[in-house]
């Protein structure tokens, strides 16, 4: 059985006990082990602060851009091996594997030509200057420059490449060193990209670190200048935020959380209309996408009362194509959830909202055996669909996310204010998806809705043929939400690089100021 490594201080480190074991979802056998004892995490942080900060701040954007571009390369070289280790790993298909892998290659690469664009500078410009004085003789210019500390990453199972590389983009960018920590269950994939990247990107001495297993008390060292940037439970996040020693020093704490998205259905959406088959057509994907395991899938599907029959007709049917199993057998469209404990909190979760007045459309919402595994050994179930006919009674639905390939159907009058109320009830989300033609009616919802969300993605006729689909964070829009989804945001192009970054006021002479920034 393998053993992971960390590396840190610019060193393989290889711990000798406290290991936890890895599992292949399909098939439950044993994979590989991982532990960071014997790690020295004041001393990990201290030498990416002081070694790896100096490094990357020394280099222009330009530079960094190139830097993230030779990362991108070396995922894309290494990209059959990562493949077939995801699937092992996590129990993903092959195309659920390239939405990952694919994905981290390519948001190095799209920071790589961001980058290009900054040019020879080292500090960004924030916005129009200003004059302050009687002439522009006394001038005022609002600048970022990057933190002097470290970006501790927590990255959660589900993309163990993608999670490290959009987060690690923008960090380097900036200027910051990362030290990245995934999730136990997938560290393997995070891992065999480490080495790819340290083998053959040139990353700068101390600006990477990696650790396969507990951070430790490393979070009990982190202060004003470093970032932790989360992505796991809200729960988990907010024990993270009330650490001590992060709150007495203000240091920037970034949380991305479960998020009970929604899909609304406009009641000017016909039957057999292109609008309504992208509707149907997205929303089956989203459920069964990674097998459900996507902070961004949907959770709750809103559609008007007079469709409600005909639409959880048509999706069940959808669903019911879905073929679960190993992705090594060709005829599998869905793989394993990622854990034994995933497993239990999926069918844990169903039970919940059906014994709160769901009721199963399809699936058992428990354990089936997967085609091409052994029976009863995988983490397998069905794509699994609910329908709440009263979305006001129905409250378990609005507040508890079962983490897997589960949606839940619930009409509505038809109102657009009446669908926005709906949306709020999560509480905070990362995305909803509207599909809508009318614009009157999407102009009354939007304002609602939006201040719920951190995306809207709306669907209509004009943009199915190019439409993605609302699950895919694309490095162009950010990603993140507020309230129950974390309030934190990650991407957005440039925004992205606004955590590990200082906005600095700077009040002098124009020219001076100008040659400083230049």
């Amino acid at each position: 059985m393998e053993t992971l490594e960390s590396f840190v201080n610019g060193a393989w480190h290889r711990a000798s006990s406290g290991h936890a074991t890895l599992q292949d979802p399909c098939t439950e056998e044993a994979i590989a082990q991982v532990s960071s004892q014997g790690i020295d995490f004041a001393k990990a942080l201290d030498h990416a602060r002081t070694v790896g900060g100096a490094n990357l701040r020394a280099m222009t954007f330009a530079q960094r851009g190139e830097l993230l571009m030779r990362m991108s390369k070396a995922i894309t070289d290494a990209r059959e091996d990562l493949l077939d280790v995801s699937i092992r790993n996590t129990g993903v298909t092959r195309k659920d594997a390239k939405f990952d892998i694919d994905g981290a290659s390519g948001v190095l690469a799209y920071y790589a030509y961001q980058a290009k664009e900054l040019g020879d500078r080292k500090l960004l410009i924030d916005g129009e200057g200003t004059q302050l004085g009687r002439s522009a003789r006394f001038w005022g210019q609002h600048a970022w420059v990057p933190l002097r500390g470290v970006a501790v990453l927590i990255n959660a199972f589900n993309f163990p490449a993608w999670g490290f590389a959009e987060k690690t983009a923008c960090a380097f960018l900036a200027g910051v060193p990362v030290l990245t920590k995934p999730a136990t269950s997938s560290a393997l994939v995070t891992e065999r990209c480490v080495r790819r990247l340290v083998e053959s990107a040139g990353i700068p001495e101390g600006a990477f670190s990696f650790v396969a297993g507990s951070l430790g008390d490393g979070l009990d060292h982190l202060g004003a200048q470093d970032v932790l940037a989360f992505t796991r439970s809200a729960s988990t996040g907010l024990s993270l935020r009330r650490r001590e020693n992060l709150l007495a020093t203000s240091a920037r704490v970034k949380i991305e959380a479960d998020s009970l998205n929604a899909a609304v259905l406009a009641p000017d959406v016909e039957e057999g209309s292109e609008t309504w088959n992208l509707f149907l057509r997205d929303v089956a994907r989203e459920i069964t996408q990674k097998t459900g395991q996507k902070c961004t899938a949907v959770r709750r599907i809103f559609v008007p009362e007079a469709q409600a029959s005909l639409v959880r007709d048509e999706l069940a049917a959808r669903l019911s194509e879905t073929v679960t199993g190993n992705p090594l057998d060709d005829s599998v469209t869905m793989g394993p959830l990622a854990t034994a404990a995933q497993l239990e909190d999926f069918v844990a979760g169903i039970a919940k909202l059906t014994s709160s007045g769901a009721e199963l459309v399809s699936g058992n919402g428990t354990r089936i055996d997967g085609v091409g595994a052994a029976a009863g050994k995988g983490y397998f179930v069905g794509p699994t669909l609910l329908f709440a006919g009263d979305p006001d009674r129905a409250e378990i639905v609005h507040t508890h996310e079962v983490f897997g390939p589960a949606a839940t159907i619930l009409p509505y009058d038809g109102g657009a204010t009446r669908a926005a109320e709906l949306v709020a009830r999560g509480g905070g989300s990362l995305v909803s998806s509207i599909y809508s033609d009318d614009e009157a009616w999407l102009a009354e919802l939007l304002p609602h809705a939006a201040a719920w969300n951190g995306r809207l993605y709306l669907g209509s006729a004009k943009m199915a043929e190019q439409a993605m689909g609302s699950g895919l964070a694309l490095p162009q829009s950010k990603h993140g939400g507020p309230g129950r989804a974390g309030g934190g945001e990650e991407m957005g192009m440039l925004r992205g690089l606004g955590l590990y970054m200082q906005r600095v006021a700077l009040q002098g002479s124009r020219a001076m100021i100008d040659r400083l920034l230049s």
